[in-house]
């Protein structure tokens, strides 16, 4: 449930910090004696991440560093469990990565292909390397994209949905996108989040794939929108000139700026451990 965070409530308390202040970030966690960190914290967005690579290392890799070394120097090692946030971004879609059965999984080898991803394997590893050399409970949750109601504008599934929502409402507007082929496996937040959870439930800290193990691809994201709204959409065209019609009234087309300078054309993942282990299966 939203809550405003001006109305009070005693379950619920904001602290005002930033991921590139250690200082405050020590803070923090000094005064609040956490028995649980979850490190959500990031510049999330891949397109961006080209555009703003230093930030972006700043918050996705020194800020996870900056956690675990307040944690370390506080001395809670023993107290505070940590989850990082990781990404199916470190596999970078190279099929050489997968596993033998077509997946991604906790042993398949990283490429990242974005600074967002690049500064996320940094996390990935200082993550583990603290949790080896100072016994922390430390876990890497390897997500694949999860979606939600809330998910921001500049996202490619609630672009497309605010999008089409808006056109099928009003009956005009127009989407502008970027690679239509590729694929991706989605899943929900709210599952998501369990999954976070039960990682720091265990008894001993590991590193987990969070998936839905099926892809599908933006065009097809766009049909399953397009027919909860009852908009029939033709095509015409390929590559940079394919466009869709309402009516005869182009309201997607593609716009080369939506482009990564290298591109993840495929992501699928495998949550068997997760299953076995945490008893965990997207609902």
């Amino acid at each position: 449930i939203y809550q405003d965070p001006h109305v009070e409530n005693p379950r619920f308390k904001l602290h005002y910090g930033d991921l590139t202040d250690s200082l405050n970030i020590t803070k923090i966690i000094q005064m609040c004696k956490p028995d649980e960190i979850y490190n959500l914290g990031a510049m999330s967005h891949v397109k961006v991440s080209f555009d703003i690579p230093e930030y972006v290392g700043q918050v996705d890799a020194l800020g996870t560093l900056r956690i675990l070394e307040a944690v370390r120097l506080l001395g809670f090692e023993k107290k505070t469990k940590i989850y990082q946030a990781s990404t199916s971004e470190l596999y970078g879609g190279m099929s050489e990565n997968k596993n033998k059965k077509g997946f991604y999984d906790e042993n398949s080898s990283f490429y990242p292909r974005s600074p967002y991803g690049v500064a996320k394997i940094y996390a990935y590893w200082i993550t583990k390397n603290y949790r080896e050399a100072y016994e922390m409970f430390a876990c890497n949750g390897i997500l694949f994209n999860h979606e939600s109601p809330r998910r921001g504008e500049t996202f490619v599934t609630k672009k497309i949905v605010s999008g089409l929502c808006k056109i099928a409402k009003s009956g005009n507007g127009k989407l502008y996108l970027g690679n239509l082929y590729s694929k991706r496996d989605w899943g929900h937040a709210e599952d998501y989040v369990e999954a976070m959870w039960k990682m720091l439930q265990q008894q001993k800290p590991s590193d987990y794939v969070i998936a839905t193990g099926k892809q599908y691809s933006v065009k097809y994201f766009i049909k399953l929108v397009c027919k909860e709204l009852g908009l029939k959409l033709s095509w015409k065209g390929k590559g940079l000139n394919e466009k869709a019609y309402l009516n005869k009234k182009n309201i997607i087309s593609i716009d080369k700026r939506y482009f990564r300078p290298t591109e993840v054309d495929t992501l699928l993942g495998d949550y068997t451990k997760a299953k076995k282990i945490l008893k965990w299966t997207p609902k």
